[in-house]
């Protein structure tokens, strides 16, 4: 393995390393070993920049929670812009990337990333925890609009879409879900909570 290749902004060459490999080849073939051959890099790269491969799998989640996090605004801004399905619809397309699919994945396969996940104060099942935070707020900013009834339960609405919006997506075998199967689900889901029919 080389040795002496320089790393420029090393944590991203190893989070991208990382998941091409859990894209490839899946949660049980990401090892160190494994990243940093495809960083093409030493090994000990890695362990000089995180504790042990957890601690570094779990920074790997974090930074993708950081990411969807900072999708929020955007979304909230298209409340009142569109139909809400169509934007309900784009949302889950964005937020169940490969990338996302495939660390939801990696965190039902390893004790020690969830571990570390919780004692890093994220609960239930990161990505998917996040994105229902950001579907609740974009759902807020359309009762807020009223085109979304006051009484609707957000609290019931946003995770039930993403818990859906997964198993869409979840098969990691075959094809992403058409469009047009992801828009149906959210049609279904919405229909009562809208307040006016969306286009």
């Amino acid at each position: 393995m080389p040795s002496g290749v320089h790393l420029h902004n090393v944590r991203g060459q190893l989070f991208a390393a990382a998941e091409r490999v859990l894209l490839r080849d899946g949660p049980d073939a990401l090892t160190s070993r494994a990243v940093t051959e495809e960083a093409n890099c030493a090994k000990g790269v890695l362990h000089r920049h995180f504790t042990d491969f957890d601690a570094f799998l779990a920074e790997l989640v974090l930074d993708r929670v950081r990411s969807i996090e900072d999708r929020t605004t955007t979304l909230r801004a298209a409340a009142g812009i569109g139909s809400v399905a169509d934007n309900l619809a784009d949302a889950l397309q964005d937020l169940f990337g490969p990338v996302t699919v495939a660390i939801v994945a990696l965190i039902t396969f390893r004790d020690g990333l969830r571990t570390r996940l919780r004692e890093a104060g994220l609960t239930g099942i990161p990505l998917a925890v996040q994105g229902a935070a950001i579907i609740a707020e974009y759902l807020t900013a359309e009762q807020e609009s009223e085109r979304l009834a006051g009484d609707a339960d957000i609290d019931t609405l946003a995770p039930t879409l993403v818990g859906a919006g997964h198993l869409l997506f979840a098969d990691r075998a075959s094809a992403p879900p058409q469009t047009a199967a992801i828009r149906k689900m959210v049609t279904i889901v919405i229909a009562g909570a809208l307040r006016s029919p969306q286009s």
